[in-house]
């Protein structure tokens, strides 16, 4: 499953996009893009796929997914069969920080909005009483228009903002958003690491991308990730094990390999660090709560 960067597009007479899917499955591309998702899935079941965290959907889940955080739904098989009786549905909210002008949210009446907008970096399930309101709003909002739209927008933010009722999915921060241009660049070195995780990767590669010596890159990439690149990298290449781990029935060497790991106790020692568990303790862990 290969990541992409996914260009959302939204009518030039809307500030952001949302929208009732009902269809055959949610697909299978693992992408990320620098809208905010909030994504209620009405109907449907199978494993997402969130940063570095794997797990099971199944119907009435609310999950907020950060900007640039890779994700996906991938359904059960039998949802890829095309049986006429079999669909998923979905409400998908989708929007950039700044969709409502980069000043509202910089007022000190909205302080709460930047700090949610940093923990869903992360990704948040959202449940309880805080679920169930911001669902109503979504569905108000998809029949909506004009200022009824964007007033609910902010009635979903101003309760996602306040919520304590929410706990956090992937295991590390995505990007740090400052600037259109900067975005531009992070997109570049996001979607060059994703499609060449399974090669070597220099310093002087990835910041020749970016038109930057490697000292002025590290500490370009240092400051808007809180991160180093090579951590950055290593979190991509366990991402994939850790998908390989549950979607097939290869052997650890082959993952390994497959990802990028250049020999077995690189691997071990990297995912341990980045999971809190050993590759066959993940998958023992995944496969006891698919069970369940």
């Amino acid at each position: 499953m290969k990541p992409h960067f996914h260009k959302i597009t939204t009518p030039p007479q809307n500030s952001f996009s949302i929208r009732h899917d009902r269809q055959p499955n949610f697909g299978r591309v693992w992408h990320f893009h620098p809208e905010l998702e909030l994504h209620y899935t009405i109907q449907g079941e199978g494993v997402r796929f969130i940063g570095d965290n794997v797990s099971n959907f199944s119907d009435g889940e609310l999950i907020l997914v950060g900007e640039n955080l890779p994700h996906t739904w991938r359904c059960h098989d039998k949802y890829y069969q095309h049986k006429d009786d079999l669909y998923v549905e979905a409400i998908v909210l989708q929007f950039r920080p700044d969709c409502l002008g980069k000043e509202l949210f910089g007022l000190p009446e909205a302080y709460l909005i930047p700090q949610l907008f940093e923990r869903a970096k992360k990704g948040m399930n959202i449940r309880g009483i805080a679920k169930e309101k911001i669902v109503h709003f979504m569905q108000q909002s998809v029949q909506a228009g004009n200022l009824e739209r964007i007033i609910l927008l902010l009635q979903i933010l101003k309760t996602l903002a306040e919520t304590n009722e929410y706990s956090p999915i992937a295991s590390a921060h995505a990007f740090y958003k400052s600037n259109e241009s900067e975005t531009l660049r992070l997109n570049k070195i996001c979607t060059y690491t994703l499609s060449n995780y399974k090669k070597e990767i220099t310093l002087e590669e990835i910041a020749g991308l970016s038109n930057l010596s490697v000292t002025s890159f590290c500490r370009y990439f240092k400051m808007m990730t809180r991160k180093t690149y090579l951590d950055f990298l290593v979190e991509i290449r366990v991402s994939h094990a850790c998908r390989m781990l549950v979607e097939d029935n290869y052997p650890i060497g082959i993952v390994c390999f497959e990802c990028g790991f250049n020999n077995l106790s690189n691997f071990y020692r990297h995912f341990k660090k980045v999971t809190g568990m050993k590759p066959f303790e993940y998958k023992k862990k995944y496969l006891r709560e698919s069970a369940a």
